[in-house]
């Protein structure tokens, strides 16, 4: 018995956490087994490392140390939530996975995008089954990013010019993997959006 793999991805201030929410939702009340859980996080320790990297001064680390310590958040979740929720059948849906480190640490630097896919092929070795990519335009998502004013800030501090190159490497991927990768309009409000979540996930899924 295999489960299903669903992952939330976009820029800050996409809207993607909310989708991901109202998806687990919706399946929830349809009588589906469904883990919901976040990256970084969804283990104590990947928890305890959320912390370092999202808070603080965007200079805090460099993009390299970043890759790492995503890289051992993830294995820490695969290991503990992630792999063993899918082996008992059920369906996880994460906000987050690898797709934004190669975004958010492989776009900043040359080079840093093939270390990422390394580290991912030798440390995590899985993809997800389906990818919602949600598409905002950067300077919207970034302003609606700044406004929760959170604790969680740190790269939103970088800047709207990184929010523009992630979203072009959010849309390159999803050409490069329409397979896996299906973007989503995040324009409208968000029960409109989760209506095109939803309809692509039914069809997805197993019956």
């Amino acid at each position: 018995m295999t489960g299903h793999f669903i992952t939330f991805e976009g820029i800050d201030g996409s809207g993607k956490s909310t989708q991901a929410r109202l998806l687990a939702e919706a399946l929830k009340a349809e009588g589906r087994d469904v883990v919901a859980t976040r990256e970084p996080g969804g283990s104590p320790g990947a928890e305890e490392i959320r912390r370092l990297v999202l808070e603080g001064d965007p200079d805090r680390w460099s993009a390299e140390t970043e890759i790492l310590l995503f890289t051992a958040a993830r294995r820490d979740h695969l290991e503990r939530l992630i792999d063993p929720s899918l082996a008992a059948g059920k369906i996880v849906i994460c906000d987050r996975f690898a797709d934004s480190t190669r975004m958010y640490q492989g776009l900043r630097g040359p080079g840093l995008r093939k270390v990422v896919d390394d580290l991912h092929r030798l440390m995590i070795g899985r993809e997800p089954d389906l990818t919602f990519i949600i598409d905002m335009d950067p300077t919207t998502g970034h302003a609606r990013a700044k406004g929760r004013n959170g604790t969680e800030e740190r790269f939103e501090d970088f800047g709207a010019d990184l929010q523009v190159q992630m979203r072009e490497g959010f849309l390159a991927l999803a050409k490069a993997e329409p397979g896996r990768c299906v973007v989503i309009d995040g324009d409208g409000t968000p029960e409109a959006v989760a209506a095109r979540v939803a309809d692509v996930a039914r069809d997805r899924l197993p019956a």
